[in-house]
This record gives C-alpha cells, sequence and structure tokens, in this order.
C-alpha cells in the first residue's frame, strides 16, 4: 500500500479517535464518583494511556506495517497469539465505530426524528463510502473535522474560564483520594482510540519520525484538552446537576455563553462522534488485510485496487461489522470492547519486552521507549487493575472473542506456526539451545530497508557474498594471515593460491599498520587479474595482536580486488569507515550471533549510498 500519510494526518486520525463520548458524556459521571478532582481523574488516565504509546512507537517504528497490535503481536508471540490479538481489535474498533455512530443518529433523531437504527445503517454507509474514496480523503476529512473541533473546544475553554467559581472545588477530593485514582480507570475507555493510528502504520511517510510524533502529541493533547474542559466544567456546573448531566459539556457551554456556545458545542460533539466513527473504519479496516496477508483470512482481505490501492474486501467487511452492531444492544459490547482494547494495552508492554529481550539484531526501532523495563512493568500492572474493575461480564464476552480467534486460527492454519516469533528467540536464550530460523528476521529485515529506504548499491552486494572467519581464541598476525588467506582461496575457487595470499598482506601489514582504531583493522591488497574483488568479515573474540598500540583488534574487514575493481575498493573503505564509527557498533558486532547477522550491520546501516 502507498504510503501518503504524513503528520498531520496520523495526529488527526489519532486524536479524533481518542475524543468522543469520553468527553462529552462521562465527564458527569465520572464526577460522581471522583467529585472536583475529577479533572485529574483524566489527566492520570492519559498518563496511563502514554505508557503503552511510548511503547507502541518503538513497536511501530521496528514494524510499520498495516494491521498493528495484531503485526506486532503475531511476530513477538506467534501466529495463535496474534489472530487472537488481530481479531479482538478488529471488532472492538467495529464496535466503538458502531457507538459513535449511535452518538450521531441520537442527535439526527433530535434534530429531524429520524427513527435510530435506519439513520445507524445510513450513517454507517457513508462512512464506507467515504473510505472506499481512498485514505487520503478519509485523511482530509479527518483532518478538517479535528481541527473544527478543537477550536470549538478551545474557545470553549477560554470563554468558560472567566466565569468559574472556585467555590465548586471545594471539598476538593470530596471524594477521597482512591476513588480519584479508580475514576481514572472509569474513564480510560477515553483513552481507547491511542492504538488505532498504529493500524495505519503502513501507509505513513517517514513512519520513523512521523508514527512518534504523531501518535505522543496526539496523546499529550488529547490528555490537556480532557484535563482543561473538565476543569471548566466543574467550575461552571453545580454538583447537583453535573452528577446526573450526560451532556456536562453543553450545560457548561449553556451556563458560559449562552445558546451560541450551547450549539457550537454541540457541534463540537457531532464532530468528534464523525471523527471517532470515520477514523474507526479506517483504522479498524486495516486488521483484515494484515490477517488476510497472513491467510489467516482469505486472501481477498489483503487485496488493494485502483491507482489508490484501496482495500475494497477489508473495508467492505468492517461496514458490515458495524452495520450487525448498530442492530443489537451496545451496552456490554462496548464493556467487552473496553476491556480488549485495555489487553491490547498489554500485549503492547509484553511485545516490546520480548522484542528486546529476543536480541534479534534486525530488531531496529528509531524510537525506543524510555525507562525499560519499568515503564512497561508499571503500565502492564496498571492495566490488569483497569481490566479486574471492569468486572466478570464484559471479561467472560471478550473470552467468547478470544474462542472465536482460536477457533479461526487452527481452522485456517491447523494449529501450523506460520510466522516466526520472538519469543522463540528469548526461549533459545535462556536454554542456549538453537531453536529458531531466519524467518522473522528475515521479514524485520525486508521492513528495516522499506522504512529507511535503503537502496542497495555495490558494496551491498560485495558484502552479500563475503566470506565469514570466526576466530575463537587470541591469536597472532601469522595465524591471521594464515586464517584469511585459507578463507579466500575457498571464496576464490582457488584462482589464487593461499600461500600468495598469505605474502601479499604480510606485506601490505609491514608497509603501514591496517588497524585503524583498538578494535578495527581493515587490511586491503590488490591482485593481479581481472573482475576480482572479495570481502572477508573477520571476527576475533580474544582479539588479534597487531602492535602495541592495537593489542586485541576484533573486527578485521580483509578487501581484496584487482586494479580494474579500484572504484568498488575505495567505496568499500569509506563505507565500512562510516559504519564502524557509529557509537554502537563495538558492542553490536560482539553480540552479533552468526554471519547473517554481522553482515546486517552494513546491510541494513543509514550510510551513504552513492548512485551508480
Amino acid at each position: 500500500m502507498k504510503r501518503t500519510l504524513g503528520l498531520t494526518s496520523v495526529f488527526c486520525i489519532s486524536a479524533g479517535a481518542m475524543i468522543s463520548s469520553g468527553l462529552f458524556v462521562l465527564p458527569g459521571l465520572a464526577f460522581a464518583r471522583a467529585g472536583p478532582a475529577v479533572f485529574l481523574s483524566y489527566f492520570a488516565a492519559g498518563c496511563v494511556a502514554l505508557t503503552t504509546v511510548l511503547s507502541l512507537s518503538e513497536l511501530v517504528t521496528a514494524m510499520p506495517r498495516a494491521g498493528g497490535d495484531y503485526f506486532y503481536v503475531s511476530r513477538s508471540f506467534g501466529s495463535l497469539f496474534g489472530t487472537v490479538s488481530g481479531l479482538l481489535s478488529w471488532f472492538a474498533l467495529s464496535l466503538k465505530s458502531a457507538f459513535a455512530i449511535f452518538g450521531i443518529a441520537e442527535l439526527v433523531y433530535l434534530a429531524f426524528g429520524i427513527h435510530l437504527t435506519v439513520s445507524a445503517i445510513i450513517l454507517t454507509l457513508v462512512f464506507t463510502a467515504l473510505n472506499l474514496a481512498g485514505v487520503r480523503e478519509a485523511a482530509r476529512v479527518q483532518i478538517t473535522l479535528v481541527i473544527g473541533l478543537f477550536a470549538i473546544l478551545g474557545g470553549f475553554f477560554v470563554i468558560g474560564m472567566q466565569d468559574i467559581v472556585i467555590q465548586r472545588f471545594e471539598p476538593f477530593l470530596s471524594h477521597g483520594y482512591n476513588a480519584m485514582l479508580s475514576t481514572s480507570g472509569f474513564v480510560f475507555v477515553s483513552f481507547g482510540g491511542v492504538l488505532t493510528a498504529a493500524s495505519i502504520a503502513g501507509e505513513v511517510r517517514n513512519p520513523s519520525r512521523t508514527i512518534p510524533a504523531g501518535l505522543i502529541g496526539s496523546t499529550i493533547a488529547v490528555t490537556i484538552l480532557y484535563a482543561a474542559i473538565t476543569l471548566v466544567v466543574v467550575g461552571l456546573v453545580p454538583a447537583g446537576e453535573l452528577r446526573d448531566s450526560l451532556a456536562p459539556i453543553a450545560s457548561a457551554a449553556q451556563t458560559a455563553g449562552g445558546a451560541p456556545w450551547y450549539w457550537a458545542v454541540m457541534l463540537a460533539s457531532l464532530f468528534a462522534f464523525v471523527t471517532t466513527a470515520n477514523g474507526g473504519i479506517l483504522t479498524a479496516s486495516r486488521y483484515p488485510i494484515a490477517l488476510g496477508s497472513d491467510g489467516m483470512l482469505p486472501a481477498a482481505f489483503a487485496r488493494v485496487t485502483g491507482a489508490r490501492q484501496t482495500p475494497v474486501v477489508s473495508i467492505l467487511a468492517t461496514g458490515a461489522l458495524i452495520a450487525m452492531a448498530v442492530l443489537l444492544d451496545l451496552d456490554i459490547l462496548i464493556k467487552a470492547a473496553s476491556t480488549v482494547i485495555l489487553l491490547s494495552n498489554i500485549f503492547a508492554h509484553l511485545s516490546v519486552i520480548v522484542m528486546r529481550e529476543s536480541m534479534i539484531a534486525t530488531y531496529r526501532p528509531t524510537y525506543k521507549a524510555p525507562l525499560y523495563p519499568w515503564l512497561q512493568i508499571g503500565g502492564i500492572a496498571a492495566f490488569i487493575l483497569l481490566i479486574v474493575d471492569m468486572g466478570m461480564q464484559p471479561i467472560l464476552f471478550s473470552l467468547l472473542f478470544v474462542s472465536i480467534g482460536v477457533i479461526l486460527y487452527f481452522t485456517r492454519k491447523g494449529g501450523k506456526e506460520r510466522v516466526s516469533a520472538a519469543i522463540i528467540h528469548v526461549v533459545q536464550r535462556i536454554t542456549n539451545k538453537e531453536l529458531v530460523t531466519d524467518g522473522l528476521q528475515s521479514e524485520l529485515r525486508a521492513i528495516v530497508a522499506d522504512r529507511d529506504r535503503i537502496v542497495k548499491d555495490a558494496f551491498d552486494d560485495a558484502v552479500e557474498s563475503a566470506c565469514h572467519l570466526e576466530i575463537e581464541e587470541r591469536c597472532n598476525l601469522e595465524s591471521l594471515w594464515n586464517q584469511v588467506a585459507g578463507t579466500l582461496e575457498n571464496c576464490l575457487s582457488s584462482r589464487l593460491p593461499a600461500a600468495s595470499l598469505a605474502a601479499l598482506l604480510r606485506r601490505r601489514e609491514a608497509e603501514s599498520s591496517t588497524a585503524i582504531s583498538r578494535f578495527v583493522a581493515i587490511p586491503h591488497v590488490i591482485v593481479e587479474g581481472e573482475g576480482i574483488f572479495q570481502v572477508v568479515f573477520v571476527r576475533a573474540r580474544d582479539g588479534v595482536h597487531f602492535n602495541a598500540d592495537h593489542p586485541a583488534v576484533r573486527a578485521i574487514f580483509v578487501l581484496l580486488g584487482s586494479k580494474d575493481m579500484r572504484n568498488l575498493h575505495l567505496r568499500a573503505l569509506a563505507a565500512i569507515a562510516q559504519v564502524v564509527q557509529h557509537g554502537s557498533f563495538e558492542k553490536a558486532w560482539m553480540r552479533a550471533r552468526n554471519e547473517r547477522e554481522l553482515k546486517d550491520l552494513f546491510l541494513l546501516s543509514k550510510r551513504s549510498r552513492p548512485a551508480g
């Protein structure tokens, strides 16, 4: 799929998916639980959501692919967990969209008297058609509505702050400190859209920068917006009225600015429901794409059509799922969706832990979550407490969806694992047994190359065909040259005898040392003939004694070429010099588990690659 979405689109898709009933309906109910400190409950919930965003940003910059949490959960824990997670997220986001569509249908009923179910079905068709028009068109609508939403709510905050009554904040913690914290779990559903933007990562330009900036920025902005608006609402609306209100912001706007601001806030609520519904279809429809790509759903779900590469089948299936949902009683379904979203937050944190502990060389996030692993452990604990607080009914309902996912997995794959998972790499580290293939590393390698727009040059080809020599014990130069010469003789199919090659290497070292640092040496020699160029990667775990100034060189790159390959020879020297200067090179070189990972240090590097 084409990468057409920029920072503004990611910010607005994420923010629009978050701002909905959590702001326009919940503040009154939350006030009844926490009292005047309710705005701190929203702020605390936002801080908990931010922990997930930090972990999510790491995962998505390492694996910017459609399907969001399905993709990184399946690559962390395997296809079974991934299928369950992807299916749950697809259902959850679709149900949230259905809930938002019901909100719009309620406004339509109040204005025109059209039956709720009829208008809800029509609205579902409209949003489905909008997404069929293309992701850029859907994103443009989202941007326009989110800008309008922030503008209206920002104006309401400015007007409302002038009329707040300080006495309405007394006593501040009227229900106690614990009530304020527990209410943050009640309002966390307001941040349920925080995971949605991850599902469109495969369509984002420059995902390394755009996704972290968009996700983190939108979460911070929405957290501040929620806290600021609820602060004003508490200061404007009498406690008795606020406790029972299902339209607290509209009531506050009526108090602060009269009818004009009342209708402005009603318009903002419409914008909020539209952005949630539109963003929900946009992001939910990306899960069937990923499931179809991995064979967990029919291949038609992964197919894109037309110049805009629109996933028609996936969008239509999502629209049909939402249409069915609007025919049902959504109370338990929304609670189940909230539980699923909380589980997705837990999986985001667990996936970071698994990917990091797997030490897969091709897991290369451009953004790393801070405070590892305490941020992830704290986030997991917080979300478990929130799930427990939800009660058993939504948990049992979610288990029904889990069962559907398990059945789908065994039906489609018969229990046969299709995706290599990072968790196996963790087990391998613990047991010290070779359990894994190169499957996951190869996939991540391709993802990094696509993400960083790496275009192979001649040196990359030389690295791919390079020979590898592993020296376990400490050795001297004579031993090194003999081992390298033998390796080169095999690489060159005996075109040059080992004895002659060893002599050339000794002679070159005698002219001047090829050790360029205490860790790296680049011996390079010219040979007779045409079209000859060969690289040997040598890792000496205990070091090679080059001289008194370089007693334990561990990374040796031997370059051998004929005179007609001079340009490639010089490019190779420059490329190696660029890569080995990176601050993390020495640690990565020694930590690499095999020849493939050693080569990836160069193939996936961000060195300059001259054209031609």
